[in-house]
């Protein structure tokens, strides 16, 4: 896929992400209606720094958008996920040309966080931390180091940003005083208990899940709390090899950090704070980053994506 959204039948382009673009039924449209249902296509692109790199990486949309599938069934005994099914449960039929890669899905009213659990301090965690002793007001004990496992998994919410502008770590506090504190403390308490279910089921396949993010929305019909976007991918979380990590260094991952590391290179010629657009990936660095996908996704699920 390109950059630029595709026409599909029967379905209106309303929106795009960095690596997802959205769209309502045609019917819908012309009516004026809200639409109950979207049509979620993920792409072949990939971001970085707050950049959509010029180049992609083939089969990247099927391999997220199939794990982020198996993935919700893991936990789908713990909240509602926007997914749509027939009455048989099996997934609605998405257009063939989108085959593999798109998900028919709810209407919801996104809450405005990105509800972030952190399980192992790295990132933008360690470097609050570094300066601070704390990670989004949880005060952490003193001596902690790149990769540190935590006691406890901790909620570290964001406030979500403008498209091609960098998420803002946030206090929980600053959560209900954006959301209220009801729905403030159901989605913390979802999170962690999603990414506590996910890390044991990591573990069992000898993979570290560092730290993840999940986002949430209210049904536009009944107001029930549900579980959208996308989860536990390689684009929203950080999955080491168990056997690979060592507090105090940094762990390989299976997730898109090898790309941040050849962006921020001399191989590149890049900086993230030149405020120059990224350049094109080298097929060597498309395929390399293309297999750590596969390999999280066969080591998960211990399946083949269908690409």
């Amino acid at each position: 896929m390109s950059d630029a959204h595709q026409l599909i039948d029967g379905w209106e382009h309303v929106s795009s992400g960095k690596v997802r673009d959205i769209y309502a039924p045609v019917d819908a449209i012309a009516s004026g209606a809200a639409p109950d249902r979207y049509l979620m296509v993920t792409s072949d692109r990939i971001s970085a720094y707050d950049f959509v790199m010029p180049t992609p990486i083939p089969d990247k949309g099927k391999i997220l958008n199939q794990l982020a599938i198996w993935w919700m069934d893991q936990v789908a005994d713990l909240v509602p996920n926007h997914l749509l099914r027939g009455g048989d449960g099996a997934l609605a039929e998405v257009p063939e040309q989108v085959a593999g890669r798109a998900v028919v899905c709810r209407a919801l009213e996104m809450v405005p966080v990105e509800c972030v659990v952190r399980g192992h301090l790295t990132g933008s965690g360690l470097a609050e931390y570094e300066k601070t002793g704390s990670v989004c007001g949880i005060g952490l004990p003193e001596g902690l180091v790149e990769a540190s496992k935590l006691a406890d998994p901790i909620f570290t919410p964001a406030a979500k940003a403008e498209l091609g502008e960098h998420d803002e770590n946030i206090s929980f506090g600053k959560v209900v005083d954006m959301v209220g504190e009801d729905l403030a403390c159901t989605v913390r308490d979802l999170s962690i208990a999603l990414y506590e279910r996910a890390a044991s089921i990591a573990a069992e396949r000898g993979i570290i899940l560092a730290d993840t993010k999940f986002e949430f929305g209210l049904d536009a019909t009944s107001g029930q709390m549900v579980l959208g976007d996308e989860i536990l991918t390689p684009d929203s979380s950080r999955f080491w090899p168990a056997d690979r990590w060592q507090p105090g260094r940094i762990t390989p991952s299976y997730d898109k950090q090898y790309l941040r590391d050849w962006l921020c290179s001399p191989a590149s010629g890049w900086k993230p704070s030149s405020g120059q657009r990224p350049p094109s990936l080298p097929d060597e660095v498309v395929q390399a980053t293309r297999r750590r996908y596969l390999e999280a996704f066969r080591r998960l699920t211990g399946a083949e994506p269908a690409l």
